[in-house]
């Protein structure tokens, strides 16, 4: 498989570009993306499902430029596909030769169960939460797929798009019950196997809510969002009561003021429908599935178990050829049993510490001045795929807090400062304990302190100097040499 990958997805509303980058087998990022609001379908719809010149024209020059820009971030492979406006338009296949001629792309047309699967294998392998329902609500249709048990069981198309619903029901009149009778009967083509209690949101309308809900809350990213159910319903019914001058105050960009209502009722729709109580929304869809249906061919569309792309990439690209990583995470793991009896915390937290533990040195990259702030900041933008929020956000607050800060307070619902200050410390220790050679001896005493057997003087010397901000105490061998600090400065009692 070529190293340098392009997709491009021409939707009914916009064409948009992914080049991902591979690093290793399945190691990947996400090198550029690109969008152009080209709405190839637009006056499609009462034309019979006509493409028009003047949108056609749009799109062929969009993707003269894509193909310019894959080039040049030295793509050898570039796949792009087209849905829902080109596979209903008559003249598509006049369509898809000037592209070919003008433009030098290869479009391939996918139908509605294609477009359902390539969101849904996309959100298997990317999404932390892959159990659900996937809702892709895109221009000309919406796609949705059942995911259960790691597997896709059922996929489904409607014929209900955010620009379809805009010109048939809103262009010059606001017949939204109209709207909504027209999708009603769209939803009884849903067989009833289609109810679950999370949807993973994809697709540019409902990415568009999620920004502003983002926002609202002070969260950084969209993919992995984790919102309840009601607070979109409640939201997409403000919508659709909005005019467009409410909707610009809301914070929509001016691109989606006139889909945004069609997008938004056809959403609150779906999640009625499926008796949805919490959605995550998902930053990957189409051209994510396209680009890993080619990445995993063979493997029955699926990571080895235990992979996450974005984890090996950031190994890939950043890790030293001496790091110590693997060790340091090594120590990290039995710190945790071994003071396993002074703190409650459950065995899934390890697996955090683990992922801190082995990213912790990938700041090294830039020097070792402030190497715990740039492994956070690489740690936390680049666990892209696979990861909550939450997760990343814990991740990345245990490496920044393992040099000699210590944390004020916890933002983590499920997880005290008492608790986040025990693994910030047992990262802390095991990045200077850790070598190559694992000759240290660990064991908790009565009196709660931790002994540290077969260590060098200079860990001694740097624990030493850390050791009063820690919750217990430590020994080294027989002496004594930082309960001191630990009676005198620190008290925490478990």
């Amino acid at each position: 498989m070529a190293k340098i990958v392009a997709v491009i997805d021409i939707g009914s509303n916009s064409a948009r570009m992914a080049v991902f980058a591979r690093t290793s087998r399945y190691g990947f990022y996400l090198l550029e993306e690109c969008k152009s609001r080209v709405r190839i379908s637009e006056g499609s719809y009462e034309n019979d499902g006509f493409l028009q010149e003047i949108p056609m024209q749009r799109t062929l020059q969009a993707l003269k430029n894509f193909t310019q820009v894959a080039k040049s971030k030295g793509a050898r492979k570039i796949f792009c596909v087209a849905t829902s406006a080109l596979r209903d338009a008559p003249n598509s296949r006049d369509f898809l030769q000037r592209a070919k001629r003008e433009a030098g792309v290869q479009i391939k047309i996918i139908d509605g169960d294609k477009e359902a699967y390539f969101g849904a294998l996309a959100c298997l392998n990317l999404l932390h939460q892959n159990e659900g329902i996937t809702i892709d609500v895109g221009g000309g249709s919406s796609e949705c797929a059942l995911l259960n048990g790691g597997a896709i069981v059922q996929k489904i198309s409607l014929d209900i798009g955010a620009i379809r619903i805009k010109e048939l029901f809103f262009d010059g009149k606001n017949d939204i019950e109209g709207a909504k009778s027209f999708i009603k009967k769209e939803l009884e083509k849903l067989p009833s196997i289609f109810s679950h209690k999370y949807a993973l949101g994809i697709g540019g309308s409902i990415r568009a809510l999620s920004k502003i809900i983002a926002k609202e809350r002070g969260v950084a990213f969209l993919h992995g969002l984790e919102v309840e159910a009601q607070y979109y319903l409640d939201f997409c019914k403000k919508i659709c009561n909005g005019s467009s001058s409410n909707l610009k105050d809301m914070g929509f960009n001016e691109d989606r003021l006139d889909s945004i209502r069609g997008g938004a009722l056809i959403f609150a729709s779906l999640l009625e429908y499926f008796g949805v109580k919490k959605v995550i929304t998902s930053g990957v869809g189409v051209r994510e599935g396209v680009f890993l249906q080619d990445l995993l061919r063979g493997h029955n569309g699926r990571f080895p178990k235990g992979f996450n792309p974005s984890f090996r990439s950031l190994l890939d690209r950043f890790e030293g050829k001496h790091s110590l990583g693997k060790e340091i995470k090594r120590e990290a793991l039995r710190l945790f049993d071994v003071l396993s009896p002074l703190h409650s915390l459950s065995s899934e937290l390890k697996k955090p510490l683990a992922i801190a533990s082995r990213l912790s040195m990938l700041g090294e990259v830039l020097g070792c001045h402030s190497c715990s702030l740039h492994s956070s900041y690489l740690a936390f933008n680049g666990l892209e795929y696979g990861y909550s929020y939450q997760e990343r956000q814990l991740v990345k607050t245990l490496i920044e807090y393992s040099n000699k800060k210590t944390p004020k307070e916890s933002k983590f619902k499920h997880l005290s400062l008492k608790d986040l200050k025990i693994l910030t410390d047992i990262l802390a220790l095991a990045k200077i304990l850790a070598t190559k050679d694992c000759k240290l001896e660990y064991r908790l005493d009565s009196d709660n302190d931790l002994h540290i057997i077969g260590e060098s003087y200079l860990a001694r010397d740097q624990i030493q100097k850390i050791s009063k901000n820690f919750d217990f105490g430590i020994e080294f061998g027989e002496k004594t040499l930082s309960r001191v600090f630990h009676k005198t400065h620190y008290q925490v009692s478990f």
